[in-house]
């Protein structure tokens, strides 16, 4: 079915709600946000950075997957941050940015959940539970002048017909909720929820227990797609130390810590 968008307006950097020690500038068109920050990164730019594009040409998301949104009706922005802490916690980085996203809309997304390592699902205990995207990230370690920084790129589906999503397993919060969404004050919040939860990476064993407690991949059958080409099939059973995957297969249990990792449809 075929719909016209209603009128999307743009974002309202006066009324937007910017995090402490952050600051946020708002362009209406850019390739890949994560690509600008990055580069004004290694330029120099100081974290705290928040780059917000009303349209997004080229966004790169997992597996370098390249997509288009209709201008103003996403949220596509990237935030520049320097995590004071051990190398070995930069791993849980994209796992604490899905879980303040999901904490950000678990408000008007009751059944929203995280597929790991972090696209943001709803309607995922309905139907076939596969879920629909709604949102996504991808985060990526910048060498910088003053040490090592993390874009962190946040895309969430705001106002999109069905028309305008990429693929079938994608929605919008509009189209979930059936109410017009305020984008600016939506970005607040997830901005909001972002710094408020970076003490977590302090707290791992409280960030484990806090995903793992919303994400719809543990107890699924999956199959992963592992970066040589190879696609293993097993239980998602829980996440290690590091925040990667564990995986129970026919042959024991292997961890999964980059890949792609799709939910299989259950068995009739």
């Amino acid at each position: 079915m075929s719909s016209q968008p209603a009128a999307r307006p743009p974002l309202d950097p006066a009324r937007l709600s910017v995090p402490d020690g952050w600051r946020a500038e708002v362009v209406e068109a850019a390739g890949s946000t994560n690509a600008l920050v990055a580069e004004r990164a290694r330029a120099g730019e100081e974290p705290g950075l928040v780059l917000v594009t009303e349209h997004q040409t080229a966004g790169r998301g997992r597996l370098d997957r390249v997509w288009e949104t209709p201008a103003r009706s996403s949220l596509t922005f990237s935030v520049l941050v320097r995590p004071e802490v051990p190398p070995e916690r930069w791993p849980w980085l994209p796992l604490l940015a899905g879980y303040a996203v999901h904490a950000a809309l678990a408000d008007r997304l009751p059944d929203v959940a995280l597929k790991w390592p972090n696209d943001v699902l709803v309607d995922t205990e309905t139907g076939e539970g596969l879920g629909r995207k709604v949102a996504g990230i991808l985060v990526e370690r910048v060498e910088a002048p003053g040490g090592p920084v993390a874009v962190i790129g946040i895309g969430i589906n705001v106002s999109q017909t069905v028309d305008e999503l990429p693929v079938a397993l994608a929605t919008s919060v509009t189209l979930e909720t059936g109410e017009p969404v305020d984008r600016t004050q939506l970005l607040g919040q997830v901005l909001g929820s972002l710094h408020g939860l970076q003490g977590l990476l302090d707290d791992v064993d409280s960030l484990r227990v806090a995903y793992a407690d919303v994400c719809a991949t543990l107890g699924r059958t999956v199959d992963v797609h592992l970066p040589g080409g190879e696609v293993r099939r097993g239980e998602a059973l829980d996440l290690d130390a590091s925040g990667a995957l564990v995986v129970s297969a026919g042959d024991g249990t292997f961890t999964v810590a980059a890949g792609d990792v799709v939910h299989v449809r259950p068995t009739p």
